[in-house]
């Protein structure tokens, strides 16, 4: 790293280097046609069976992490989304919603590197950490208010319980104490870089499920 990047924030650093990929992932064709209200609400089915088995690789691994002197301070219950995913999906597809339930070829791809970073490489399953709940606590509103809007889901109610945090009261304040946790993170600069690299995989391998989501469900010309 240069001379700049010993005084710049690891938050900073770490937020700057994906933003490209973030963009991109923000602009894929599916989520646009999502949030303008293009889609059904199968396609909002669909996408959150996805979450699903992406948030399930990221909490299974959490336990075994709680103690680790890298991610271990990351490992917080109140960001936990496996079970208002499963209660949106029995709203969704009804009780016996683990029925048929696939990932498509993208998202087993993106679980099961979310897994392997879990078992193997500590400092690797923050980036995956970073990218999924931080989007979760902001860009994730959007997305909320949009489904609510969309398809006459409550307001934060059964269909939209992923996006709700309800033991996170002030959630910019929250955001703040995450990005103090970057900061601090127990890792050197060559580990820092390398913690950057698997954020930009991790934004890419996303990309990846938004794009066969929109061969899914493409719209008609």
């Amino acid at each position: 790293m240069d001379a700049t990047a010993a005084v710049t924030p690891f938050s900073t650093l770490i937020r700057t280097a994906s933003h490209e990929q973030h963009t991109e992932a923000e602009t894929s064709t599916f989520m646009g046609d999502l949030l303008g209200g293009l889609l059904g609400v199968d396609a909002y089915t669909r996408y959150t069976e996805q979450l699903w088995f992406v948030y399930r690789a990221l909490e299974e691994g959490a336990e075994a992490l709680r103690g680790d002197p890298v991610a271990g301070p990351f490992i917080q219950p109140e960001l936990m989304r496996s079970a208002e995913l499963e209660r949106d999906l029995a709203h969704l597809r009804g009780a016996d919603w683990r029925a048929g339930l696939e990932p498509l070829p993208a998202t087993a791809a993106y679980a099961a590197r979310v897994a392997e970073c879990a078992r193997t490489w500590p400092a690797g399953y923050i980036a995956h950490h970073y990218t999924r709940y931080l989007g979760d606590l902001s860009g994730g509103q959007i997305i909320r208010d949009k489904a609510e809007k969309t398809w006459g889901f409550d307001r934060k109610g059964d269909g939209v319980r992923f996006y709700v945090f309800e033991q996170i009261t002030n959630p910019a304040a929250f955001k703040r104490g995450y990005r103090d946790l970057l900061d601090a993170v127990n890792a050197d600069d060559l580990e820092k870089q390398r913690i950057i690299e698997e954020c930009k995989r991790a934004f890419a391998l996303n990309t990846a499920v938004f794009r066969e989501l929109g061969e899914v469900f493409p719209l008609s010309a």
